[in-house]
């Protein structure tokens, strides 16, 4: 009998939907994407209304054929591959393949995995959305035209291997230009004065000096200061106002997927694209005991904070029920999705709230579980009342001097009893004034009690002490991930789904280095910048490309026609192209005159530009081939406190052989010590003990206690790898090791990454000595379908790849992972 074929996009995907269609259907997974623009040419046929020549991604013609086969002897085509422009492009390129089989072919989308979302999708099939299509191509052959009419060039003028893009190049622009600011900051000096004083009752206060003689406070200088402390210690104070107010703090929306990806770079340290990653995991469905498998989250690409009536009728019974009717608010909550936000898609949430994060914890990894937990708390919090504050201001006046005290008390815990938003860190480019009258206004941004005693209007205070603090104000801090994604987002640069890569790839092509998690552009980075600004000021401008990305979603909604926003777009930039052909700086030829002199015949040193950036060369070559690499002064640049405390405070070690000073480098193997007159001098050395620990990465924060003395446990990389220790270290020296979610066959304790002294990675009780198990590939907790056995191992392969396999002697049982399935096809 003959069954309908679906097709989606990953074996994941096909696996959940399979077991909730029934035996009259097939289901088989496309892999994603399977046709583009060939690689090895522009292949836009910009003569003829940009026509574009797809081909079959390499890697893909066996399951293009597979598909095909099965479409021919099945009585209907159903697509269900994501439901955004992607999904529908990628559903479009298989109707070309598969419209041979002359089927029927519809289009089903939804925005969970689940059994009444999929029925529900499969009972009212649609077609393709010629429009989504639209906009998917004329994004994809934009960036073609982009990065393939300008990357070139660059290869002419800088170095080859370089790539330039239309979104990417201008969130590079973002973080040169703020590392440009950060540059050019100049430190203003000012002073604060705090006074310590006492009521009738306790406890103390501290107030803070608000006005003097009627005018907002402004100490630039510490003689000033010392002027104002000595006339504040001979003054009668006494309160001249008591103001008390009720104040609320509103949960957040629901996740939309940029606020997904800065939460989780905030709270767990993931990489955007990492969050990405386990959030599809989440999507597409996870193997929860009887239940089988089951998408745990909605769709994860969206800007929409839109919640199904349903959902928040869950979401209410299931907060009544756990913490009571008060903290259900009398009508679910209403929250405004940004401009141009595809209200279709909901916000991402849990697709049951009633699948917390403790029903699920022994079946998610320790990362799948924690994205979830943030999911699930956001979405919980978000249908949750208010938390509710009695915030109290009291002014006190001691002559020509104001003070101000607040304090505040959390009288309603509300949203705040689930989830709390992380925050990114904030500049203080200007001196920081006097709180007015709105500082209780955001004293309630502070999650921390601030206790005042019970005071009166013109009740004297005792004058305790007055202290007084020197500030600076700071430059704007250097993007993390989490708020590049926000600055691209508030900008109207690139999309959602697109962040994530465009991180990746600013990263790969080194133009930017993280460090400590912030981004740093790289030399390459600002010249590349600095040359396109020059040669393409449009492309470059944020405003245009925020436009582009305004289009694309016009294109979508069928209010612009593609072809004619291509035309539109491309004759300028055609010419652009022709002019930086001509006009663009060449950097290769470009030689900078310095005072340096050569070590070896003496002439001066000029700085070229070579394979990997700016160095000093023999202004003599080819005569002489000395060079020599830039020192700090020629290369411009100067350090900042935040480069200050972050590097060691040591003195460069010198090299053996010719004395120039050693410098940190990584390698294939992790970091060592090499000489800065590479390539002439070739040196290297391994790292002492010492400079190991400083070379080591910072400890990150986690969410386990201390079981010694309560204090937060953070992570660490020690000699044998990453492992748990005390914060209070060496007040405290408590470690563990880090589990992976597995326990351990003999003891029931929990196994975890360990290495041996030549570092190769094994797995082993955390229960050692008393228990010795160890096994060499990493244990997954999925039990064998086969034998029984608790867990599955994952085995890398010689040839490249993992397979997954039973740690049972004498059980054969084995499969192929989905990426080496990829990998084949």
């Amino acid at each position: 009998m003959p069954k309908s074929l679906v097709v989606v996009e990953s074996p994941a995907k096909a696996k959940t939907i399979e077991k909730y269609l029934g035996k009259e259907f097939v289901v088989a997974a496309s892999m994603g994407h399977v046709r583009d623009l060939p690689a090895k040419s522009l292949s836009i046929d910009v003569a003829h209304d940009f026509a574009p020549e797809y081909e079959i991604i390499a890697g893909r013609e066996k399951v293009v054929s597979a598909l095909k086969k099965a479409a021919k002897s099945a009585d209907a085509i159903y697509l269900a591959a994501d439901p955004d422009r992607e999904g529908e492009a990628i559903c479009w390129h298989l109707l070309q393949e598969l419209g041979a089989a002359k089927k029927p072919v519809h289009r089903v989308t939804f925005n969970e995995i689940t059994k009444r979302a999929v029925r529900e999708a499969f009972n009212h099939p649609s077609t393709i959305d010629q429009r989504l299509v639209d906009a998917q191509q004329a994004r994809r052959i934009l960036d073609r035209l982009v990065g393939y009419q300008i990357s070139p060039i660059l290869w002419d003028k800088v170095k080859r291997g370089l790539s330039a893009g239309r979104v990417q190049s201008v969130a590079l622009r973002l973080i040169v230009d703020r590392e440009r600011e950060i540059k050019a900051f100049i430190k203003t000096e000012y002073w604060s004065v705090d006074v310590a004083l006492e009521g009738r009752t306790p406890p103390s206060f501290t107030a803070g000096l608000y006005r003097i003689d009627g005018a907002r406070v402004n100490l630039p200088d510490q003689e000033q200061t010392h002027q104002v402390v000595e006339d504040l210690r001979r003054q009668e104070f006494r309160i001249t106002d008591v103001t008390k107010k009720e104040k609320r703090r509103n949960p957040v929306p629901p996740f939309t997927t940029s606020k997904l990806q800065q939460e989780a770079v905030r709270k767990l340290r993931f990489t955007a694209r990492r969050a990405m990653q386990i959030a599809q995991q989440l999507y597409e469905g996870i193997e929860i005991g009887e239940e089988g498998a089951v998408g745990l989250i909605t769709y994860m690409r969206t800007d929409s904070v839109r919640v199904s009536q349903d959902a928040q009728a869950e979401a209410a019974r299931y907060i009544a029920d756990r913490f009571g009717q008060t903290f259900v608010p009398d009508r679910p909550p209403a929250y405004r999705s940004g401009r141009g936000a595809q209200e279709a898609h909901e916000a991402i949430r849990p697709t049951s709230v009633y699948r917390d994060p403790a029903s699920l914890r022994q079946f998610l990894t320790k990362d799948q579980l924690a994205l979830y937990i943030l999911i699930w708390s956001r979405f919980v919090a978000s249908q949750m009342l208010p938390a509710l504050y009695d915030v109290t201001t009291v002014t006190i006046q001691g002559g020509r001097f104001t003070l101000r005290a607040s304090g505040r008390h959390q009288r309603f815990a509300g949203f705040m009893q689930v989830y709390i938003e992380g925050r990114d860190e904030v500049s203080e480019t200007k001196p920081a004034e006097a709180k007015d009258e709105t500082a209780e206004e955001t004293a309630v941004e502070e999650e921390a009690e601030l206790a005042l005693p019970s005071l009166e209007v013109g009740e004297p205070l005792r004058l305790l002490d007055v202290a007084s603090a020197q500030h600076f104000t700071q430059p704007p801090p250097r993007y993390t991930e989490a708020t590049l994604v926000k600055e691209l987002e508030e900008c109207g640069i690139g999309r959602p789904s697109t962040y994530a890569a465009i991180l990746s790839v600013i990263q790969n092509r080194d133009y930017v280095v993280k460090t400590q998690g912030k981004f740093r552009p790289t030399e390459l980075g600002g010249i590349v910048v600095d040359l396109l600004v020059e040669s393409f000021p449009r492309v470059m401008d944020y405003e245009f490309t925020a436009r582009m990305e305004t289009t694309l979603d016009e294109i979508e909604e069928g209010q612009k026609n593609w072809l004619e926003e291509m035309r539109r777009f491309y004759e300028p930039f055609s010419q652009w192209v022709k002019e930086a052909a001509v006009g663009m700086r060449n950097i290769k030829a470009m030689e900078e005159k310095t005072e340096e002199t050569c070590e070896r015949c003496g002439s001066r040193m000029v700085i070229r530009w070579g394979r990997f950036g700016r160095f000093l060369a023999c202004s003599n070559y080819p005569e002489c081939k000395g060079t020599r690499e830039l020192t700090a002064e020629l290369k411009g640049e100067h350090a900042t406190d935040e480069d200050v405390s972050a590097s060691a405070e040591t003195e460069p070690t010198p090299c053996e052989n010719c004395g120039r000073p050693m410098v940190m480098k990584r390698g294939r193997f992790g970091p060592f010590l090499g000489c800065s007159g590479y390539p002439e001098c070739k040196t290297i050395r391994k790292l002492s003990p010492t400079e190991a620990v400083s070379a080591r990465p910072a400890p990150q924060p986690t969410n386990e206690v201390c079981e010694k003395c309560g204090s937060p446990m953070v992570l660490r990389e020690g000699r044998y790898g990453r492992f748990l220790s005390c914060s209070t270290y060496p007040a405290c020296k408590h470690l563990k090791p880090i589990p992976i979610g597995v326990k351990c066959p003999q003891c029931g304790s929990p196994l975890s990454e360990r290495r041996t002294k030549r570092g190769r990675v094994f797995y082993g009780c955390t229960a050692y000595p008393k228990c010795a198990f160890a096994i060499w590939d990493r244990p997954i907790q999925e039990p064998c379908p086969q034998c029984g056995a608790a867990f599955l191992v994952e085995k890398r392969l010689k040839g490249g790849g993992t397979s997954i396999r039973c740690a049972t002697e004498g059980c054969a049982y084995a499969r192929e992972t989905d990426a080496a399935v990829k990998a084949k096809a």
